[in-house]
């Protein structure tokens, strides 16, 4: 498998040039993560920083009541993971796991911290990285206290279409914080529109 597409994620960025893209990618190394095998398991500290270049994921973590609650899923074109446990080498509260098969390029962090230091282009883009994942994780909690249950379900079916081919649907539920029958309901109430 080629790093062309990691090569095009970093250079259309607008923040690495492509002399500078191919000198990143050099340091990531490629993983096969098959179905339901886990990226990160709770209480692990996170030491890898995945590009996901096809499959999909899923993060969740466990409830007082040990109930499973997805907090993400990744597509294939983006990054995936633990922010709070790979930056502050603190163990882990959520897991990730690969809903299907998958393959991406990981640097640790160990590697990602020699790049910020050697270039200043890649430090660029990974501040750009963490003032992105902060505001979306900004914007998801706010839409969770201000949205409905039919509000939240329309933006992710407008912003992830793609997860509902490959997520089960009680993990889409626990995403939007809702139970499989309201999502059941909610499905209905969208396929009559």
């Amino acid at each position: 498998m080629s790093k062309e597409t990691l090569t095009a994620f970093f250079f259309n960025t607008n923040l690495v040039s492509m002399s500078a893209a191919k000198e990143i990618v050099e340091h990531f190394n490629y993983k096969a993560i098959n179905r339901h095998q886990f990226q990160l398991i709770e209480g692990r500290v996170c030491d890898e920083y995945l590009f996901l270049e096809k499959g999909y994921m899923r993060a969740f973590a466990h409830d007082t009541e040990r109930n499973d609650v997805t907090t993400g899923f990744a597509s294939p074109g983006q990054i995936v993971f633990e922010v709070a446990s790979f930056f502050n080498r603190t163990r882990s509260k959520e897991n990730i796991q690969a809903l299907t098969d998958s393959e991406g390029w990981y640097i640790t962090y160990e590697q990602l911290n020699e790049l910020f230091h050697a270039l200043p282009q890649f430090r660029e883009f990974g501040r750009s990285v963490l003032v992105k994942a902060f505001s979306e994780l900004k914007t998801r909690m706010l839409i969770t206290i201000t949205e409905t249950a039919e509000e939240r379900y329309d933006q992710l079916l407008k912003t992830n279409p793609d997860i509902f081919q490959h997520a089960p649907l009680k993990n889409i539920a626990s995403y939007l914080g809702i139970t499989d029958t309201s999502l059941s309901r909610i499905r209905k109430e969208f396929a009559r529109k």
